[in-house]
């Protein structure tokens, strides 16, 4: 069973800035593809960036410019870097693995999810 668990995620004022971290269990983990959701209270989840196997990154438009993921296959990890973030970036972030490779913009092509990290921006 693939095992995620995220950190990285806490309270940061507007214009500031974190850095999100996704270790995983899969192995060989430079097979999957990774990808970074967010649901904030009252809406549904909702897709904010992934990379596939090979790199290649697929961003949501709200945060193309001001986020970037990164994955470190060596460690296993996949990162979010959230800069200029601002009170619509409110939300539990959940890292998710897809085995295919792909860099999915679509919840449901992930197998495999983690808990979440809540991010909170105040104004």
């Amino acid at each position: 069973q693939v095992q995620l668990e995220e950190s990285g995620g806490g309270l940061v004022q507007a214009g500031g800035s974190l850095r999100l971290s996704c270790a995983a269990s899969a192995r060989p983990f430079k097979d999957y593809g990774a990808g970074w959701f967010r649901q904030s209270a009252g809406k549904e989840r909702e897709f904010v960036a992934a990379i596939d196997w090979s790199g290649d990154t697929n961003y949501a438009r709200s945060v193309k410019g001001r986020f970037a993921i990164s994955r470190d296959n060596a460690k296993s990890s996949v990162f979010l870097q959230m800069n200029n973030l601002n009170p619509e970036d409110t939300a539990v972030y959940y890292c998710a693995l897809d085995h295919a490779g792909n860099n999915a913009r679509l919840s449901k092509q992930y197998q495999y999810w983690g808990q979440g990290t809540q991010v909170t921006v105040s104004s």
